[in-house]
């Protein structure tokens, strides 16, 4: 154990028990009986479990009458010592205070009245089990009941079960109910669904148990901890999780910070074999500050490492001591974590460091995702659907593993783990490490680094692209959006950047017969390539990290460089939209090419109808339309012109023709779509006839009929394309 925060724990927890604020006490504690430790009411995890609701009779002792008793554990039953009705239950008027004799042990209990009890529950009357439910506890509490404990720490009936001791608790149910039905006080037996704890490490059933334990009143920590959250000092995005704290927070019960497990930090306790005395120091004391006797023996349990753990924003600073480090770092501004420990872990932090310093911990508390399986089930090693990152990082990538979780993780959704992903990230670090090799065999240590006045349409495109790009990251970076970051800066690499940029540019990064011009579009080049990087290093640190190094001139990490800032005079609305339907132009024609099986080697003929203004700009710019849409020729038409046997598309207000006559065989072409329409009729039979089933409806995950739904959408689109196309070529066989 580190000494100083081995220290700090000894330190937090004698100041809390001098507050009053922690207390040794006997209580209901959840007990695992593999793990032979205490938990947490949060180390427990509930599971839906098929069980059954057994009803038992117990008979009063004067032979008259007998009480029916609802319970799951009838095993428990042996250490009942009392049966509880509510007070104001009608069916029990004038009942309580009888003695029941308890089945299968024959001792005398009573019927008494007490407000926990549910009478729309069962029968209405409850058995009570001190030791073995801490409802029951409470009541024993209120009554002065005695308390029986019949099942031990490992899970194993004591002698106080009589006949049943040394079974295994689950046999001894099989047990107890086999004997009731012999002495026919078994009324009847229903099936049940009901939540059952397990232990959060092994998943033993965890078993209620009476115990001496260690406890932190959380009640008065609570209090500023949710203050700090509603007044806004501290800020939990997204902020529905600020409910779910509240909620709490405000209903939490005392924590059991005892363990009995082998390693941890001690509890500072001592104890006195003398006198009984215990004492709560920093410090081993030398003899008992109550009777002076030198037996003392030190606190054998050790602490919940949650207990440490709530305290690590400031004990990893030097605190208690008032160090540098705590004045400079605290409090943080963000802590980034996901929900499954936010009362683990956060809540007790925000306890802690407000008690211990005044000031909560944390600015922002991020929730993030947790990461599921390809299904969306939550991994475990019981499913074997546990996905080791280490194993996915030497597959794909660390790079393209960080990206696939960035760009997934959504604010309020889980990410689904899925290899495709991984691989179409990896791509895109692929291309992002081609674009850098491009990049290098077009610029050298000679290559300007400050931007020309005066720049062509293409460049000044791509620079006010960057600076939205610049924008969006940013402000996903501020507002812990960090999906639409990952997803602003894809689209700007390799859609905008690769896509787009590096088509358009390379003919005059090649051109001999101007200099100055080829200089100014390798500076362009450089500068917009540099940012890029820059942007992209928090996300995917070493790749870029990497290509920044192979880039020409001396340069020093990526780390120590500014992060990039929005331009805002590097934005021209005007040259994107004007540069955007150029764009649009060359998908209309990409577009018709690949619905009519245009050969890729074909070069088609453009003929464009549009205002004057639009024109002369595609015409200024014809060289990128010829090349990127692999056409011979522009041909600007009249807006009198009517296409008759032409593929056409609209961009904006411009009309987009491509005439067909010896592009392709129309009659094979129209064969082709034929089968393709009658495949994808047939399979959407099969989909509709799946989504008509009202049983498959019902009962398949949602996923799937969600897919089906998408599947059908999808098929009915595909066909209305199609068939939309052999109708435009069957004009040709007319």
């Amino acid at each position: 154990m580190d000494e100083g925060l081995s220290r700090a724990v000894r330190e937090a927890f004698v100041r809390l028990y001098r507050k009053g604020l922690v207390y040794r006490g006997r209580y209901i504690i959840n007990w695992c009986p593999r793990c032979r430790t205490a938990l947490s009411d949060l180390e427990v995890a509930y599971e839906e479990t098929k069980g059954a609701l057994y009803y038992i009779r117990y008979p009063e002792l004067s032979g008259r009458r007998s009480v029916v008793v609802v319970t799951t554990r009838p095993e428990t039953m042996l250490g009942d010592t009392a049966v509880a009705v509510h007070p104001k239950d009608e069916r029990y008027a004038g009942r309580t205070g009888a003695t029941l004799r308890l089945p299968l042990m024959n001792r005398p209990i009573p019927l008494l009245a007490d407000e926990m009890v549910d009478p729309a529950f069962g029968t209405g009357a409850v058995k009570i089990t001190p030791a073995h439910d801490p409802n029951d506890f409470e009541v024993a509490r209120r009554h002065e009941l005695p308390s029986v404990q019949v099942i031990d720490d490992s899970g194993v009936m004591t002698k106080e079960a009589g006949r049943f001791s040394g079974m295994d608790r689950f046999r001894c149910r099989e047990a107890v109910v086999e004997a009731l039905r012999a002495e026919n006080l078994l009324e009847r037996e229903e099936p049940h669904l009901h939540n059952v704890g397990n232990c959060y490490r092994c998943r033993t059933v965890v078993e209620p148990m009476e115990s001496i334990q260690w406890f932190v009143k959380t009640a008065p920590l609570a209090e500023p901890a949710i203050r700090a959250v509603r007044s806004g000092e501290t800020r939990i995005v997204p902020g529905n999780w600020e409910r779910t704290y509240f909620d709490w927070m405000e209903n939490i019960r005392d924590w059991c910070v005892s363990r009995q497990i082998w390693w941890g930090h001690r509890i500072p306790a001592f104890h006195c074999d003398g006198c009984g005395h215990t004492m709560v120091e920093t410090d081993r004391p030398d003899r008992c500050s109550s009777c002076g006797s030198g037996e003392v023996r030190e606190e054998e349990d050790v602490l919940d490492t949650w207990f440490s753990s709530s305290l690590w924003p400031f004990s990893t600073m030097g605190w208690p001591d008032a160090t540098e480090d705590l004045e400079r770092y605290y409090p943080t501004s963000a802590l980034v974590t996901g929900f499954d420990i936010l009362f683990f872990w956060v809540a007790r932090m925000m306890m802690m460091g407000i008690e211990f310093t005044g000031k909560a911990p944390f600015r922002d508390v991020v929730i993030h995702a947790l990461v599921r399986d390809a299904k969306g089930e939550k991994m475990s090693k019981t499913r074997g659907n546990v996905i080791d990152p280490l194993e996915l990082m030497e597959r794909y990538g660390t790079d393209a593993f960080r990206f696939t979780l960035l760009a997934m993780a959504v604010q309020g959704r889980d990410i689904r783990m899925a290899d495709d992903r991984l691989e179409g990230y990896r791509n895109f670090m692929n291309k992002i490490w081609q674009a850098g090799r491009f990049v290098r065999m077009h610029v050298d240590g000679n290559t300007s680094r400050a931007l020309p006045a005066d720049l062509p349409d293409v460049d000044r495109w791509i620079l006010s692209r960057l600076t939205r790009a610049v924008d969006g990251i940013r402000k996903g970076i501020e507002e812990y959006r960090y999906n639409d970051a990952a997803s602003a800066f894809y689209q700007f690499t390799w859609h905008e950047f690769c896509d787009w940029y590096l088509e358009m540019i390379k003919p005059s990064l090649l051109q001999e017969s101007d200099p100055a011009a080829r200089e100014s579009q390798r500076a362009v080049l450089l500068h917009v390539f540099e940012t890029l990087l820059a942007l992209g290093h928090p996300f995917i640190p070493y790749i870029t990290e990497e290509i920044w190094h192979l880039l020409p001139g001396e340069r020093r990490s990526l780390l120590a460089r500014s992060y990039p800032e929005a331009d805002p005079a590097a934005a021209e609305v005007d040259v994107e939209e004007r540069m955007g339907r150029l764009m649009e132009i060359v998908r209309a024609v990409r577009n018709i090419r690949s619905e009519l099986n245009v050969p890729p080697a074909k070069k088609v003929e453009i003929r464009l109808k549009g205002r004057a203004e639009e024109m002369r700009f595609v015409r200024a710019h014809e060289e990128i339309l010829l090349r990127l849409a692999r056409a011979g020729r522009v041909a600007y038409k009249d807006p009198e012109y009517i296409p008759v046997q032409d593929a056409t598309a609209v961009v904006n207000d411009i009309e987009v023709c491509i005439p067909l006559a010896g592009l392709i065989d129309f009659g094979q072409e129209a064969q082709r779509l034929r089968k393709e329409i009658d495949k994808a009729s047939a399979e959407l039979s099969v989909v509709g006839a799946k989504l008509a089933n009202e049983k498959f409806v019902e009962n398949a995950p949602p996923d799937i009929v969600e897919a089906h739904h998408e599947r059908r959408t999808g098929l009915e689109e595909k066909i209305a394309k199609l068939s939309k196309n052999l109708e435009l070529v069957s004009r040709y066989l007319a």
